[in-house]
């Protein structure tokens, strides 16, 4: 059998581990450079492989692809294959064939990297022997290669969840959806929308569907399609009790899944915010299923440490508090930052824009922000959108420029955030390289 990988990242190069170890044929080829350690890692495999381009005659020839999400299925090379009737899948797919073991999925187009790093926590302090894979960490078909774990706790993203047929996490967590990716899905949210519910459509009677019942996007979807979900049905909600599920009354969260109840003060989350409390109740929910001991989860969500470039606090110099918000890639996520600032906000905003409608910040920016940066190639947009909205209006195309600005724009009492709402890719590597740089104009300050 031959496999054929296209994308030499962590996904990639994960799935060629795993399929040399179950027997296939490896191939594997990047249209562009191969990082230098992945490259040595599939010498060491004695995994052939390109880069720089994608040789026809050694790709449609598979008996099954892999393709890395970031390769988008109107890339000519998939159009061929899917054409040829080649099986194409995602390394989530291929890696779930292989294991015994207990997925938790979490998908949503926010919070998911913190909802899956708080629930990993949960369940490692509870003494289980879980791998943390999809979006973070290391991939989950090199860690199902070495089959060191017990269960995994999966982030998973619309582009992952595109290329499952058979995949089926016990416990699914959608975590809110809202407009996101939309130049994948050809600007039509629905097919966005169904992409994150493939999360569920193999589940069955015995597994649970974790979801944010607040979620009008979600809500609507579960009622139009009642007959499509099998899984047992675990609302979380801010507002009022939920006969069953997670809801919050009186500041505390309360939860009662499977009889047995659980409650915690929002004050004593070690992390701030409301779109934070919907996550806690997400990951508990998880560790409740799991029979993680109460106590275990209290003193777990009181000292978990959040995830880098999510709202991290990087210095506070003269008074001002630097924060560092790069993950923030679209619209909402911003709106979530925007929220959970207290005091007058110096915004750094902007990179490649998803199809973002700016309109829908414009409250918070009129009752938050007093001065705007935008950090981007082209931030014609953002200029329209907030031209007339705030006092200050600076354009630059360097971190360190608007860094400095920032600093010279803030007074005491004041926040410099940078949440941009946008990709990254216009002048940085990625969101991480982002908020890197941030992080270091900062302590240059």
């Amino acid at each position: 059998m031959r496999l054929v990988i296209l994308g030499g990242g962590e996904s990639g190069v994960g799935t060629a581990i795993l399929g040399k170890k179950k027997g296939f044929d490896v191939f594997l080829s990047d249209a562009g450079k191969i990082k230098s350690n992945y490259k040595e890692v599939l010498a060491i495999n004695k995994i052939s492989f390109e880069e720089g381009q994608h040789t026809e005659d050694l790709i449609l020839n598979a008996d099954m692809v892999m393709k890395s999400p970031g390769i988008p299925d109107k890339s000519p090379i998939v159009k061929k294959l899917l054409d040829a009737g080649v099986e194409v899948i995602s390394e989530i797919e291929f890696a779930f064939e292989y294991t015994q073991a207990e997925t938790v999925g979490i998908t949503g187009s926010n919070g998911k990297t913190t909802t899956t790093m708080l629930t990993h926590y949960l369940l490692r302090q509870g003494g289980q022997n879980v791998g943390l894979a999809g979006n973070i960490g290391k991939s989950f078909a090199w860690q199902v290669a070495e089959n060191k774990a017990e269960g995994y706790v999966l982030e998973l993203s619309s582009f992952q969840l595109d290329g499952i047929k058979k995949y089926r996490p016990h416990i699914a967590v959608i975590t809110n959806i809202s407009p996101d990716h939309l130049d994948r899905y050809e600007y039509n949210f629905d097919l966005y929308i169904a992409a994150k519910f493939r999360i569920t459509a193999n589940q069955t009677a015995d597994d649970y569907l974790i979801y944010d019942a607040d979620d009008e996007t979600i809500n609507a979807w579960l009622e139009k399609n009642k007959e499509k979900v099998k899984a047992q049905l675990i609302p979380f909600s801010l507002s009022g009790a939920t006969k069953k599920g997670i809801y919050v009354k009186d500041n505390t969260i309360i939860s009662k899944i499977k009889k047995h109840e659980f409650t915690m003060p929002i004050n004593e989350l070690s992390l701030e915010g409301k779109h934070n409390v919907k996550n806690a109740m997400a990951a508990t929910a998880v560790a409740q299923l799991k029979k993680i001991r109460k106590q275990t989860i209290r003193e777990s969500l009181s000292n978990f440490q959040g995830v880098e470039h999510r709202l991290e606090k990087v210095l506070k110099i003269q008074n001002v508090q630097y924060i560092n918000d790069s993950k923030a890639t679209n619209i909402n996520s911003t709106f979530y930052a925007l929220d959970s600032m207290n005091t007058p906000t110096v915004w750094i905003v902007g990179g490649v824009d998803k199809g973002n409608d700016y309109h829908e910040l414009m409250p918070m920016v009129r009752e938050k922000v007093k001065g705007i940066i935008a950090l981007g190639v082209d931030n014609a947009k953002i200029i329209e959108a907030f031209a007339n909205v705030v006092d200050v209006l600076v354009e630059t195309t360097s971190m360190d420029e608007a860094v400095k600005i920032a600093n010279k724009i803030a007074e005491k009492g004041d926040t410099v955030l940078l949440s941009p709402a946008c990709a990254s890719f216009d002048l940085f590597e990625n969101y991480e390289d982002r908020g890197r740089q941030f992080k270091e104009a900062v302590q240059n300050l």
